[in-house]
């Protein structure tokens, strides 16, 4: 049994060994808010506050069957600190819509935040108005095809291989001026012809729409603090 494990099972009925679980883990936990939040992350913060008491929720729940302590207090840190930007973006009256629940699989925070994860952290922190007008701006383009910026989290791709796929696509469309006006006008995506030019399933496709319509809206538009979650697409096609 890994040492930490065993003290976090023995604090749950020694408050000293807590103590000294908290005073020893005291920086990783600062230092693993930071890396969710994007920012340093210091005691004064609220962010601090909301990660000690998951790592609290952690200890009174862990058990061993759930696997290495460490990896699951670091899960409740980052669901609680996700809840937490979505109740700031929620509460912010300069939204243009209400947000959705994050709903992104905890395996899936490891490699990169997600776009709505990133977006919510400079909404409530950072002071200009650029990046709420983006997605204002963004919001009355995608309107005209249906949806909002704030579907994206039901159809973003997860998987690597789902979205080196959706990349193809993306930049298919990029590089074919005509396909681009023609989906300017019709507000449909040429399934059919993207396709048969990438190889790409159809189902694929049809999956992630709305985010193959955004990606290309953003990428091709003004829309550079937006364009920069999408850096991705860009490096598939080896731009």
């Amino acid at each position: 049994m890994r040492e930490l494990d065993s003290l976090a099972m023995s604090s749950k009925n020694d408050p000293s060994i807590y103590e000294m679980i908290i005073k020893e883990q005291e920086n990783a936990i600062l230092a693993y808010a930071s890396k969710v939040t994007g920012r340093y992350i210091s005691k004064s913060d609220d962010e601090w506050s909301i990660a000690l008491l998951a790592f609290t929720q952690a200890i009174e729940s862990y058990d061993l069957d759930k696997g290495a302590f460490i990896s699951f207090y670091r899960l409740l840190i980052k669901r609680r600190l996700i809840d937490y930007f979505r109740s700031q973006v929620k509460y912010n009256s300069e939204m243009s819509v209400d947000p959705i629940l994050f709903d992104t699989e905890p395996e899936e925070f490891e490699d990169n935040l997600s776009i709505r994860i990133a977006v919510a952290d400079k909404v409530s922190y950072r002071e200009e108005n650029d990046l709420r007008l983006e997605i204002k701006a963004a919001n009355q383009v995608f309107s005209e095809y249906g949806f909002t910026f704030y579907d994206l989290t039901t159809c973003s791709p997860r998987a690597g291989k789902t979205k080196s796929s959706c990349a193809k696509a993306i930049n298919y469309m990029l590089e074919n001026s005509i396909l681009k006006s023609e989906l300017h006008s019709t507000k449909q995506l040429p399934l059919k012809i993207i396709e048969k030019n990438t190889k790409v399933p159809r189902k694929i496709l049809e999956r992630h729409r709305k985010y193959i319509i955004a990606a290309i809206e953003l990428l091709s538009g003004e829309y550079p603090l937006l364009a920069e979650y999408l850096l991705y697409i860009r490096k598939e096609n080896g731009k």
